[in-house]
């Protein structure tokens, strides 16, 4: 872990349509905490408006 950001492994993205790279829900749980970007793919019930 550097800085306290796990390494990126397989199955941690893909790349979406407009080449951006989306981090999948497993990356998330690797990752440990929701960072409140409205991330596609969280699975920490992260929801703006309740925020």
């Amino acid at each position: 872990m550097t800085n306290g950001i796990p390494p990126l492994e397989e199955g941690d993205f893909y790349l979406s349509n407009e080449g951006y790279k989306v981090f999948t829900k497993q990356y998330h749980i690797k990752r440990g905490y929701c960072c409140q970007s409205k991330c596609r793919h969280c699975p920490f019930g992260y929801d703006s408006k309740k925020n």
